[in-house]
């Protein structure tokens, strides 16, 4: 498999999403979609549903638990859906039924059936870095990611909210204004 995964940030909170699966992997997608849109519109669909599932939706008015079976018509309206049950079979159908509708879809520790990952992220204020092994090792993911979360200064906010300050004040086209950051920045490297 080459590296030739697009990198992309979604805005979360305009888009409905899905997820398939009650237990400890739907807890690490819901908890991952709200850490980063906590805004988001959520349905968690799975017969049984985790306490800890239960007290995170209580928090966030904008997720809807559904304490039912996977169906198709739950696909209705739904922009991205993620799903992470312990049935290959339901993760199977699931993953036909986005396809047929043309819905993104990724089946938690499943590659070949996923349209998409998702990524460690590192969060420094508005500084956001998504981390891929390509689908290989999200463990190794995990701790590279626990690396640039120690190594990376708390200041870094500071820093990016000067760069905005400047570059409101710069005058001249883009290119200039492309050029004078650069100048600015080149002593990052």
């Amino acid at each position: 498999m080459s590296n030739n995964l697009f990198p992309i940030f979604l805005k979360l909170e305009q888009l409905n999403v899905l997820i398939v699966g009650g237990g400890y992997v739907g807890l690490e997608k819901l908890t991952a979609v709200l850490a980063n849109s906590p805004q988001t519109q959520v349905w968690l669909a799975a017969p049984e549903i985790r306490a800890e599932i239960r007290e995170l939706a209580a928090l966030h008015p904008n997720v809807t638990l559904l304490e039912m079976y996977y169906k198709d018509n739950l696909l209705t309206n739904k922009d991205l859906v993620i799903v992470g049950t312990n049935v290959k079979a339901v993760n199977l159908q699931v993953q036909q039924d986005c396809k047929a509708l043309k819905i993104l879809v990724n089946v938690a520790d499943t590659p070949d059936l996923c349209d998409f990952y998702l990524s460690s992220v590192v969060k420094k204020g508005d500084l956001k870095i998504a981390i891929s092994t390509n689908g290989k090792s999200p463990t190794f993911a995990k701790r590279f990611r626990e690396v640039l979360e120690e190594i990376l200064p708390d200041s870094l906010q500071e820093t990016l909210d000067n760069l905005v300050a400047i570059r409101n004040k710069l005058r001249g086209d883009f290119q200039d204004k492309l050029e004078k950051l650069n100048e600015i920045t080149k002593v990052m490297k």
